[in-house]
């Protein structure tokens, strides 16, 4: 049996309504520039984020599909701290990473999550992090205090064979996210998991020009397949940042200050959506500078989706295989040993958009394990017991036990 080490990252991002007479000042801020390694980040994030969403579409064509990026990248950032060699190398370059160092990175990653939760005050953003181990597992010291830096991680050590420690840990994730995740880890905790990596963000905000729900009305939408289906379709008219060329129509909502928006993007003529992702991903900023604000009426469906996929052979397909081999994968950053790989990455993800803002969770799981452990053995059924010496093989006593209630 694989002895597994299990790093569980769990990112929720909520975004729902929220009122305008809430804290914070009365006219936004400036923000302070981005340092080179933090814009090498930023950009990195641009090109994981529409490498992750081509594959991942690509590996489900015909289905919705909900992924936070962020959530995958800061997940994998973390595990990052823990890779060495050619592993690392390979992360590196499906997160887009190459180019910088180890440090660069860690400084980069904690000045952006610092950004972001100061970026507008008429939203709440929250980024939580924290580790919990088995008691009596060693991890890398230095791997622990890299992620309680950089990351802000929370640690605490549990009694992992006890049932409450399953709900110690859903409790801080549940409370993380406004129990918008209420739970990431299920029980019991195999004995084989040795550590959990959770990271949570909670993000709420309302539409800086929220949508009258009295305008809401049913509207058809033409599904892939062709079908006609009714939804409620919300409505706003007004001036908005927008875009249209033979390729795409997109249009660009904001949240609170506008610090935060959510870009709605159309395939135009008979392009695919898979098409019009390569548009964006060839392009990402240069599509935003062309908003133009403009004068229009926009019908938006309400809607919720609900999705989860296993990314281990997309990440694979980006690149880190190797990460996922055993035998070759290089965590010795976690533990000396050398036989840790990453055997599963598990995403799900919710969303809601309504009138009065944007409702959604994501969470990511990354399983770490050991290639050669010892067998686990479980005496918990009639067994046979006997004391030998070993020199003659001589056997001195020789039982069974089929009770112990005794």
């Amino acid at each position: 049996m694989k002895h597994l080490l299990i790093l569980s990252l769990a990112a929720a991002f909520v975004l729902a309504s929220c009122s305008d007479d809430g804290a914070g000042p009365e006219q936004p801020t400036p923000l302070r520039s981005l340092t080179e390694a933090e814009k090498t980040v930023a950009r990195s994030n641009t090109d994981f984020s529409f490498s992750l969403f081509r594959q991942t579409i690509t590996a489900e064509p015909g289905n919705n599909v909900f992924i936070s990026p962020l959530s995958v990248s800061m997940a994998l950032g973390m595990t990052l701290n823990g890779a060495a060699g050619e592993t690392r190398a390979a992360m590196k370059d499906a997160l887009e990473l190459q180019g910088l160092s180890e440090q660069e990175i860690n400084e980069a990653f904690q000045g952006l999550i610092e950004l972001l939760r100061d970026t507008d005050p008429r939203v709440t953003l929250r980024i939580a992090n924290s580790i919990w181990g088995r008691e009596g597992y060693p991890i890398l010291q230095e791997f622990i205090d890299t992620n309680v830096e950089y990351f802000g991680a929370e640690v605490q050590s549990l009694d992992f064979n006890d049932p409450q420690s399953v709900n110690v840990i859903n409790d801080w994730v549940s409370n993380a996210t406004e129990s918008r995740i209420p739970e990431i880890v299920d029980p019991p905790i195999p004995p084989e998991v040795m550590l959990y990596l959770i990271n949570a963000v909670y993000f709420k905000g309302s539409w800086t020009a929220q949508f009258d729900p009295e305008d809401t009305h049913d509207g058809t939408f033409t599904a892939r397949s062709g079908a006609k289906q009714t939804v409620p379709m919300m409505t706003r008219d007004g001036s908005m940042r927008h875009y249209v060329d033979e390729r795409l129509e997109m249009v660009d909502l904001p949240y609170g200050w506008d610090r935060y928006s959510m870009a709605v993007i159309l395939p135009r003529g008979e392009r695919s959506l898979a098409e019009t992702v390569e548009t964006l991903s060839e392009d990402w900023d240069g599509q935003l500078e062309k908003l133009v604000d403009t004068d229009m009426t926009l019908e938006l469906p309400r809607f919720t989706i609900e999705y989860e996929v296993g990314l281990k052979d997309i990440l694979t397909t980006m690149g880190m295989g190797i990460a996922f081999e055993g035998g070759r994968a290089d965590f010795t950053g976690i533990n000396p040993a050398g036989d840790l790989f990453i055997s599963r990455v598990k995403h799900k993800t919710f969303v809601e958009v309504n009138e009065e803002g944007t409702e959604a969770a994501a969470a990511t799981s990354v399983e770490v394990g050991l290639t050669s452990v010892p067998p686990v053995m479980r005496v918990n059924r009639p067994f046979i017991f006997l004391i030998h010496e070993r020199h003659s093989n001589t056997i001195l006593f020789i039982g069974q036990v089929n009770d112990l209630n005794i």
